[in-house]
């Protein structure tokens, strides 16, 4: 049962190492927006519409909470059992879609364009998150969770292996950035965009890889583990703050569910307990100051001492 704190500063809030201190708000806690969903995920922020949007999968919708008055309403349904978003520098959403195994884009009028459903003739597995670099390039993960049955898409045999994907902003080429990840799912740049970030789900314990990009920032290169989780922890989705810190969806089990949070060197410097596992999050608010997080069954929301990197 969600309990919100009764005194400040809020407990469900642990500084594990003294650089996290500055981000604490000593007066903000953790608020629950609102709940009632089979599984929630990809929150992306519209600040100019003053609303997160965010996916409920099983139940093939994408809700929306508008800030101003804090009600929920139904954005899209179906959905296509869609999964992670976020927007490209144009302000338009981008989706990944598990039903019909594709990525697509929100036009302003409403319409729908395909950025990618099919590699080298094969359909995609079930992409899951999706990031925009500065030079309009879409870069997704594609492991095959919707795939595996009929919950969060559709039973099928995958065609291709898990792989991450750039697709050229201009020309619409879609290239293999990694083609190793087993089960790759979120991932996320560096304020610079020197890194990427991506979760290995398929890996025991799962981690979270690390690469560099390339000279002309089109390829990856240069991979190693930047963290490895416990045996029973899970990473999911993450997004970065401007200072670099890598706030990352976790779970399971009791003691573990909640966000943790990544130093650029990898120590984890803070925590933000919850009573559900989070799946994924991003900053926003008028001023990106503000943690929303997609935690199974519920969204909860958080001020924090830092603002979200450009991208996310």
């Amino acid at each position: 049962m969600w309990q919100p704190a009764q005194r400040y500063p809020d407990p469900a809030i642990e500084i594990l190492d003294p650089r996290f201190a500055k981000y604490q708000l000593m007066n903000a806690a953790v608020e629950r927006l609102a709940t009632g969903f089979r599984w929630a995920e990809g929150p992306v922020w519209f600040g100019d519409g003053r609303c997160l949007l965010w996916s409920d999968i099983p139940n093939d919708r994408v809700l929306r909470w508008d800030e101003e008055t804090g009600a929920v309403s139904q954005f899209r349904k179906p959905s296509n059992f869609a999964n992670g978003h976020t927007r490209d520098r144009q302000g338009r959403l981008l989706s990944c879609e598990h039903g019909t195994r594709r990525v697509t884009r929100t036009e302003y009028d409403g319409s729908i364009t395909v950025i990618l459903d099919r590699f080298e003739g094969k359909r995609l597995n079930s992409p899951n998150d999706i990031v925009v670099k500065s030079d309009d390039s879409i870069w997704f993960t594609d492991p095959p969770f919707g795939i595996l049955g009929h919950y969060e898409g559709h039973a099928a045999e995958p065609e291709l292996p898990t792989n991450v994907y750039r697709v050229d902003g201009r020309t619409g080429e879609a290239t293999v950035v990694a083609g190793e990840v087993d089960r790759p799912n979120g991932l996320c740049f560096s304020p610079d965009e020197s890194r990427l970030y991506v979760v290995e789900s398929g890996s025991t314990p799962r981690r979270i890889r690390v690469f560099d990009l390339s000279a002309d920032g089109q390829r990856l290169e240069n991979d190693r583990v930047f963290v490895q989780a416990d045996p029973e922890g899970a990473p999911d989705g993450f997004r970065c703050d401007v200072d670099g810190n890598l706030w990352a969806g976790w779970g399971t089990g009791e003691g573990r569910d909640g966000v943790m949070v990544f130093a650029p060197d990898a120590t984890p410097i803070g925590r933000i307990a919850l009573p559900e596992r989070c799946a994924n999050l991003c900053f926003g608010g008028p001023a990106r100051n503000r943690l929303f997080m997609a935690a199974s069954q519920s969204l909860y929301a958080l001020y924090v001492n830092t603002q979200g990197a450009p991208g996310g």
